[in-house]
């Protein structure tokens, strides 16, 4: 797929999904019960994180056991680990940060790649090479959305889906942005709740999520 294509693709996701949860899973038991109770609260799109050994597990089974929904790999920090998540299926990536290797990736990937940017030197290194949608890691520490508003002048035609320090409180300020198209980050899992296996407490925490959306 062209970059082109790719952007699209992406587009598209995040405009129906507009929030994008982030699971770290720890315990093989805990896959496909917190799936399910992301889409029963109504997301459908998840980023599993390769931060444990579990992630590459978790992406194979939930593209096997749970076609419907739209599963991505987040955390991926160099080419080998490009390969090994699309190898498991799946359906976007989503780094970190920014590197020469991981942007010539994604140029011509099979499926979207979001690169994470922290700064303007970042945005501009993947400026260079065609990209105008990034992950804005980590958000609350770079600034936020006083951030993303200075970004919107020298980057009118950038978007960003911001991750790292959003919660229920200030989710809204970051939706209300005109270049957020998607917000992710582990609001909406957090691991208490999984180490308990509340899955009702997270189902509840989509809902109040999705209520927030503009």
């Amino acid at each position: 797929m062209s970059l082109a294509d790719n952007t699209q693709t992406l587009d598209n996701l995040l405009a129906q999904a507009r929030l994008l949860p982030v699971m770290s899973i720890r315990r093989e038991s805990d896959i496909l019960p917190l799936a399910d109770a992301l889409a029963a609260g109504g997301i459908r799109t998840l980023e599993i994180t390769l931060r444990t050994e579990w992630g590459l597990p978790a992406i194979k089974l939930l593209r096997r056991e749970r076609p419907e929904l739209c599963i991505g790999a987040g955390t991926v920090l160099d080419g080998r680990q490009f390969q090994s998540v699309l190898d498991a299926g799946a359906q976007f990536v989503v780094t970190p940060g920014s590197t020469e290797e991981l942007l010539t990736l994604g140029l011509d990937s099979p499926v979207p790649l979001l690169p994470g940017v922290a700064t303007p030197s970042e945005i501009l290194m993947g400026y260079r090479f065609g990209y105008r949608r990034f992950k804005l890691f980590p958000a609350e520490v770079v600034g936020g959305v006083t951030a993303l508003r200075y970004f919107s002048g020298p980057f009118h035609d950038i978007r960003f889906c911001p991750s790292g320090g959003i919660t229920l409180s200030n989710l809204p300020s970051y939706l209300a942005m005109a270049n957020v198209m998607a917000a992710g980050g582990t609001w909406m899992t957090p691991q208490s709740a999984v180490d308990a296996q509340d899955w009702t407490r997270i189902t509840q925490l989509c809902r109040e999520s999705l209520a927030l959306l503009p």
